[in-house]
């Protein structure tokens, strides 16, 4: 079974350690929707979270750190998947710079 990680500090930790080809859950749904402010069922606090989670993902594939994946669930439903790659090397910035936004 796969770990899911609740938030983006979270994430950023397993990016940092998986082992290449780890896979873990970042959300179980539908993310457009969800994040959403006009159509989401999540309070404005757990969408904000979700929204940051979703923009670490993102940024850890535009770094090329991740595969992002979804597995369909249900109608309208899915799990989203982060796959680890294989680390370089050489990192230009460690990882948590790469993944955490500027202040």
């Amino acid at each position: 079974m796969l770990s899911e990680v609740p938030d983006e500090i979270s994430f950023c930790a397993w990016v940092a350690q998986a082992e290449p080809g780890a896979a873990v859950i970042y959300h179980r749904g539908f993310l457009a929707v969800d994040a959403a402010s006009l159509i989401s069922k999540l309070t404005p606090d757990q969408r904000r979270a979700l929204q940051d989670l979703a923009a670490a993902a993102w940024r850890a594939a535009e770094q090329g750190l991740v595969h992002l994946v979804q597995e369909r669930l249900a109608p309208d439903r899915f799990a989203y998947l982060a796959i680890a790659r294989s680390k370089s090397t050489t990192p230009i910035k460690p990882i948590a710079e790469r993944l955490l936004p500027a202040a």
